[in-house]
């Protein structure tokens, strides 16, 4: 019952994609357009005619325009599955009025984006892409477009490694960038990549963010860090602590704390070296077994609010969180009550099942959290994520 792997990307076609070496060269102003052909980088040209400049979009076009931009945006950034881009949408407005301005302004959203640029994404992923965006361009009679074939050019001569950054855009024009594995399971372990629980967890936040507002967070499993990230960016919390068990996953954890921009101390309870200087939350990370546990180690966090993402995906794992609960609840029996929220994605109702059946024995009381309206975060699963808000 491990999270089932996203569909593999496909490189792109039988044919190879072409670069910038081997592109038909475009036709110059002087000579006017060569003979109809059906080849790469070359367009079917009525003979005698010319291909001008698109005419302007109207407001409604370009409000559209603009959307379409942030979709690709965002879908690229997070590196997600080519298939879930709105290519038909970018299809008929190549068919329409939009000119070749639109996919070079993709072009700038995408591979060309600040973020990408100091963070590249996977050079497949990349390739992937920009050859699809080719086939694209050239299904619609226009002139090539030097920009596509040079980028892509570019991306063929880079190397390809185990590790990629995903950048997601928050609210308030900051972003929370993240260096992850390329492969689903490595190390042993699924935590070092984000799943939807961990982006709807943090899209929950951000609407909600006086649950953390100048509180002392733990987060259990915190995995790449997303949640963790967003909510200090956006939240204002006082302390954040994140948590996890895998030595390669705290190594990359603290990484990517650190490339957000943040600071890390050892112990986040202990006096402020330098108060009134940092105008971030404190922030730790540590490691935490929740079989080994105890709940006055669990305490001594001394957290006004703990929260999970995408930590139900197996029995072993739903024991291990309900007994480390337990025993946290169990230390603060006669202090206020502590709210805990675990967002979870349903792929085996039993596990879920058993999750809430053991949160009854251990006597935590727990209620649904209703859906939340940010849409934040690209991510294909929505219907089967929620998030539960246990009360110990």
């Amino acid at each position: 019952e491990t999270p089932p792997p996203r569909q593999a990307l496909r490189l792109p076609g039988p044919r190879p994609a072409p670069t910038a070496q081997c592109r038909p060269p475009c036709p110059s102003p002087a000579s006017g357009p060569g003979p109809a052909s059906s080849g790469r980088g070359q367009r079917l040209v009525p003979p005698g005619q010319r291909l001008g400049p698109a005419p302007a979009m109207a407001p409604e076009e370009r409000v559209e325009a603009v959307g379409l931009l942030q979709s690709f945006e965002r879908r690229f950034l997070a590196a997600r599955a080519l298939r879930s881009f709105p290519w038909q949408s970018l299809e008929a407005k190549l068919r329409g009025s939009s000119g070749p301005g639109l996919l070079l302004d993709i072009l700038q959203k995408t591979v060309k984006h600040p973020l990408c640029v100091k963070h590249p994404p996977s050079a497949r992923y990349a390739r992937s892409f920009l050859s699809e965006l080719i086939r694209k361009h050239e299904a619609v009679p226009t002139e090539p477009l030097d920009e596509l074939y040079e980028a892509l050019a570019e991306v063929l001569r880079a190397e390809e490694t185990t590790q990629c950054h995903r950048s997601y855009l928050l609210p308030s024009g900051d972003s929370v960038t993240l260096l992850e594995s390329t492969a689903i399971v490595s190390h042993g372990t699924t935590g070092l990549v984000t799943w939807n629980a961990a982006l709807y967890l943090a899209e929950w936040a951000m609407e909600n963010p006086a649950a953390f507002t100048h509180r002392t967070v733990l987060e259990l499993g915190s995995g790449a860090g997303l949640t963790g990230l967003a909510i200090c960016k956006a939240c204002r919390p006082r302390a954040y602590v994140f948590s996890d068990c895998h030595s390669r996953v705290l190594e990359q954890l603290r990484g990517n704390v650190l490339l957000n921009g943040l600071s890390l101390e050892p112990d986040v309870t202990a006096p402020a070296q330098h108060p009134g200087q940092a105008e971030g939350p404190r922030v730790a990370v540590a490691q935490l077994d929740w079989d080994v546990v105890t709940g006055p180690e669990l305490a001594a966090f001394r957290p006004d609010v703990i929260i999970a993402a995408d930590v139900l995906y197996c029995p072993e794992t739903v024991l291990s969180l309900v007994r480390a609960l337990q025993r946290l609840s169990t230390c603060r029996a006669g202090l206020g009550a502590l709210d805990a929220y675990v967002a979870f994605t349903i792929r085996n109702p039993e596990t879920y099942q058993l999750f809430t059946t053991q949160l009854g024995q251990a006597g935590i009381p727990w209620a649904a959290a209703p859906p939340h309206d940010q849409r934040l975060f690209p991510y294909e699963e929505r219907s089967e994520t929620g998030i539960l808000r246990l009360t110990l």
